[in-house]
């Protein structure tokens, strides 16, 4: 069906959307092996031939096995002209420890330097050792909640930013980037009733820039991850133009892990529905296969 698609004058791309969105991503890995050995041709040089633009680089991510297109995005991010910061810190805050030491090996594959070394040399200050401390796929995955750890890091919380002069931004860092989940969002009440407002609020008031963004970006992924993943796409939609690497990287990565998650979310938070964002904001080919990914209008 995608041979015939390309085959000859002009290209179908409805029936390639309608094959590709089908299957989920192991399918679609099938299907590339299997092209190549029964029509002897490489499936994505087919597809970057036939396509251009958005719509070519969302097939081709959704081509892409989950883990492989997570470093490619990193390595676009890194090395690309100017640093993506916003997709650094997307990845990194978002994914699980298992999911980044998958990225780690196939990074180092790939690439022949480690993903550290890169993100080292291409950031700053506290930030990098954000980055890097969130790029070791090293937090407690634990469920345990320790009450008098939770009290004190609260405290040293309230300690290195809303008490004092200047803000102890590698406090912040350790305690975010380490503990467990449960850990955190018990220390997140605990903060609450010591700071009197949000650590959300603290750390927007302590920090700015990439940093203040990298730290929220964990504190959301800890609460709510589908909630920040909405935030992402309404950012990367909302205003004068679009945002397409946030819009297409949420859209491919996240359309078979919690994708209605999102759309509830997206809903619950903005009013309107992801779809008739979608809708409303891109257009042609590439707004087809993003509604697609998106599923039904909620």
């Amino acid at each position: 069906a995608l041979r015939k698609a390309m085959k000859g004058f002009g290209t179908d791309e409805d029936a390639i959307i309608e094959t590709l969105t089908k299957l989920n991503v192991s399918q679609r890995q099938q299907v590339l092996i299997t092209y190549k050995s029964t029509i002897g041709r490489d499936l994505i040089d087919d597809l970057k031939s036939e396509l251009s633009g958005n719509f070519e680089r969302v097939i081709v991510g959704l081509m892409t096995p989950t883990t492989m297109y997570d470093v490619h995005e990193l390595r676009r991010a890194l090395k690309g002209a100017g640093t993506d910061e916003g997709c650094l810190i997307e990845i990194l805050a978002s994914r699980t420890n298992a999911e980044i030491r998958h990225i780690n090996e196939n990074y180092k594959l790939q690439y022949g330097s480690t993903l550290e070394d890169d993100i080292v040399s291409d950031t700053s200050s506290v930030f990098r050792r954000v980055l890097v401390s969130l790029a070791t796929g090293n937090r407690d995955e634990g469920t345990f909640v320790d009450e008098a750890l939770a009290q004190q890091d609260a405290q040293c919380l309230y300690e290195a930013g809303e008490k004092k002069w200047g803000t102890d931004e590698v406090q912040f860092m350790s305690i975010l980037c380490t503990r467990n989940r449960c850990h955190l969002l018990r220390v997140f009440d605990v903060y609450r009733g010591i700071a009197n407002k949000d650590i959300t609020e603290s750390i927007k008031s302590e920090m700015s820039g990439d940093l203040e963004d990298a730290l929220l970006a964990v504190v959301k992924c800890l609460r709510n991850k589908p909630a920040y993943f909405a935030e992402r796409l309404y950012k990367s939609m909302k205003g004068l133009g679009t945002d397409d690497s946030t819009l297409i990287r949420v859209m491919v990565s996240r359309s078979e892990i919690d994708m209605l998650y999102i759309r509830r979310e997206f809903l619950a938070m903005y009013g309107k529905s992801l779809h008739s964002f979608i809708k409303g904001d891109c257009s042609g080919d590439y707004r087809k296969v993003l509604l697609r990914l998106c599923g039904g209008e909620d």
